[in-house]
């Protein structure tokens, strides 16, 4: 049982509170606990007062601590010295949007990259300026420590921990429970620019639904416009619109996505992944793959596999 400890710092927002029981709870393998430094009743910033029942010794057993909440505001100093105390002791150390602050007050973002709401990124850089803040990012790891951007950012950083525990399959099992999409590779913009198209019915989320039921198919540009009904030029605008990346990058992601969970759950040969994946060539799978997670095709089976033996 990994056990993690959700370390509260008011104010705090309820939905940032709820997300690491949304996601981690949704998986047997973790045991979630939140704590403060005052326990017993608290405040939110936007919804109901929810009630933390455990103090900061719940920090003392935990495999993860994650800091939620601050707002920007000072921690109070046994926040700051639970979290270095398990820093010390080579924990992993996470924090979801305005938590990144209460890290940096710990002193544990020195030197590090490091990630907030882009909303206050600025203010995190002039008042830690040892912290090298990434303001583009849904979230970005070093050393150990994890931070992410507000909002849903929040939720793809808590799957990203998953994934790296217990591999794609059962991160993406934890999505589907929690209905959100599949992870987002964490160095996706925080927020695009350009607007959605205004006019109702121009979402490509059917669009990538069926690319996703014909990834072991070829898949060119024009393949998804025809299904969306538009233009190549116009498909490929809205996919930044809606998704960050262009449609093949997005295709590329998941495929590997795809091969992913074929490696952990499956004992197809590599040519058979390669193939029902999209990724053409166990040539091809190995260069994505070791791009992506800095394995080998064999090395990830070894180390995520789902098969069960006799």
């Amino acid at each position: 049982m990994h056990r993690i400890a959700v370390v509260v710092v008011p104010p705090v927002l309820s939905f940032d509170v709820s997300i690491p029981f949304m996601v981690f709870g949704s998986v047997p393998q973790y045991d979630v606990r939140v704590c403060t430094a005052r326990p017993g009743p608290m405040s939110t910033v936007n919804g109901p007062d929810v009630l933390v029942a455990d103090g900061l010794e719940a920090t003392a057993d935990a495999d993860t601590v994650i800091a939620v909440g601050s707002g920007g505001e000072p921690a109070p100093p046994a926040v700051l010295d639970a979290l270095g105390r398990a820093a010390a002791r080579g924990k992993r150390i996470a924090s979801l949007c305005t938590g990144a602050f209460v890290l940096a007050q710990a002193g544990l973002l020195d030197g590090r990259r490091a990630t907030t709401h882009w909303g206050l990124a600025g203010d995190l850089a002039a008042r830690f300026p040892s912290v090298d803040v990434r303001p583009d990012v849904l979230f970005v790891e070093d050393g150990g420590v994890y931070t992410s951007a507000g909002a849903a950012a929040a939720i793809d950083l808590c799957l990203h921990l998953v994934r790296l525990d217990h591999g794609a399959a059962v991160a993406n099992t934890a999505a589907r429970l929690t209905v959100v999409s599949p992870v987002r590779p964490g160095g996706q913009a925080q927020f695009i620019e350009t607007p959605l198209p205004p006019e109702r019915g121009t979402s490509l989320a059917a669009t990538r639904a069926w690319a996703l039921e014909h990834l072991d198919r070829p898949l060119a540009l024009s393949d998804l416009a025809r299904h969306a009904g538009i233009s190549v030029r116009t498909l490929t605008r809205r996919f930044h619109a809606e998704t960050g990346q262009s449609p093949l990058q997005w295709l590329l992601h998941r495929r590997i996505d795809r091969a992913r969970e074929l490696l952990e759950t499956t004992e197809l040969p590599m040519d058979l992944v390669a193939e029902r994946s999209g990724l053409g060539s166990p040539d091809s799978l190995r260069k994505h793959l070791v791009s992506r997670v800095g394995l080998t095709p064999t090395a990830y089976r070894a180390g995520f596999t789902r098969v069960r033996t006799p």
